[in-house]
């Protein structure tokens, strides 16, 4: 998704215009008096940035998503931002609104909301707007609505990476992705993604797919399946660690098809979301990577883009300088796509890793 970049004249006409104000705690430098600086973001009139902000959650039975819950109240307090205490939409899209216009009911004067259906997020997001209260967005684009930033990864990268992984792994064969909820932009990006990229450079690869929701029974029960008609699987591609791990290790552990990197019969595994458990599982030799999607840096950006929301800053797409692009999606909503990398056995043990400072 390639978004404009801020020109030359622009960048220009910010050196010359003058005063910059430093955020604290933020990676970006915004500009003062209405101007636009090389990360694109301008100043203008707001509420100052004070009153409460909801933090809304899709789910908390995921290993990942109780990591965000946890780095919420610290990166809001290192953002200052006075959240309240986050509420769990339970995978429910309709407990999603509802929760959305709970929140607007109390006050708030912000919110960042990691949206479980990107089209039924909509009616949440009109509500929000009538009451003028600003939106960020975390993980999860929305289809429609008015939001100020969508804080996310790029989930079409995701695919690719665990395609060429598996490609280069894996000479010809069967290969499964477990795809994640299709109602969602990041399942149509990932599922996509990978289905492009193996008929594009690995063509004697053969996907299999299993749709699975986001949920974890539904995975097990699938895979079984799947797995009795085709014994000779080679790869597999886990859309969600948090919630695919556990259920395909088991599954293919109680087939006996579950054999550590470099034995013969194993199956080469990737993963998406960068949890402990994941790592947990590449070191012992039971997958074999996983794409770290940022836990720490979404609430940290989610914390920090409501705040200026809220204090009337507005963004362009370009560069940041915190390892980032923001890019303008179809839909012309921003979002700023936060790095990813690819795990292994070989940087596993990286401190950098969000997952490896969990405790």
């Amino acid at each position: 998704m390639p978004g404009r970049t801020v020109s030359k004249r622009k960048r220009n006409r910010t050196r010359i215009v003058g005063a910059v104000a430093a955020v604290a705690g933020a990676s970006l430098v915004l500009a003062a008096c209405g101007s636009t600086n090389d990360t694109g973001a301008t100043s203008a009139e707001g509420g100052g940035g004070s009153g409460k902000v909801g933090v809304i959650l899709p789910l908390l039975t995921s290993p990942f998503w109780q990591s965000y819950n946890d780095y919420v109240p610290k990166m809001a307090d290192s953002e200052g931002v006075d959240a309240l205490k986050t509420v769990n939409s339970n995978s429910d899209p309709s407990q999603q609104i509802t929760d959305i216009n709970n929140q607007l009911n109390q006050g708030v004067k912000g919110l960042v909301v990691a949206p479980l259906d990107s089209a039924a997020i909509e009616a949440g997001l009109d509500q929000a707007e009538r009451k003028g209260v600003p939106v960020v967005a975390v993980d999860v684009a929305p289809d429609k609505g008015k939001v100020a930033m969508v804080v996310r990864a790029n989930n079409v990268a995701y695919g690719e990476k665990a395609c060429q992984y598996l490609g280069e792994q894996i000479p010809s064969g069967k290969v499964v992705q477990i795809m994640g909820d299709l109602a969602s932009v990041n399942g149509r990006d990932r599922s996509e993604a990978f289905r492009a990229c193996v008929k594009k450079n690995f063509p004697k690869l053969k996907v299999l797919e299993i749709p699975a929701k986001w949920e974890s029974d539904a995975a097990a029960s699938k895979l079984d399946t799947l797995l009795n008609a085709n014994p000779d699987i080679k790869g597999i591609y886990m859309q969600a660690g948090g919630v695919y791990l556990a259920p395909t290790l088991q599954t293919l552990k109680s087939k006996g098809m579950l054999k550590k990197a470099g034995q013969a019969g194993h199956i080469t595994i990737v993963s998406n979301d960068g949890i402990p458990q994941e790592y947990d599982a590449i070191r012992k030799g039971e997958i074999d990577a996983t794409v770290s999607q940022p836990a720490d840096l979404y609430a940290k950006y989610g914390m920090y883009y409501i705040k200026a929301a809220m204090e009337g800053k507005k963004f362009e797409p370009g560069p940041t300088d915190h390892d980032s692009t923001i890019v303008e999606l179809p839909s012309g909503i921003l979002e700023d796509q936060l790095p990813a990398p690819l795990v292994t056995k070989d940087n596993v043990d990286d401190p950098k890793l969000w997952g490896n400072t969990v405790k």
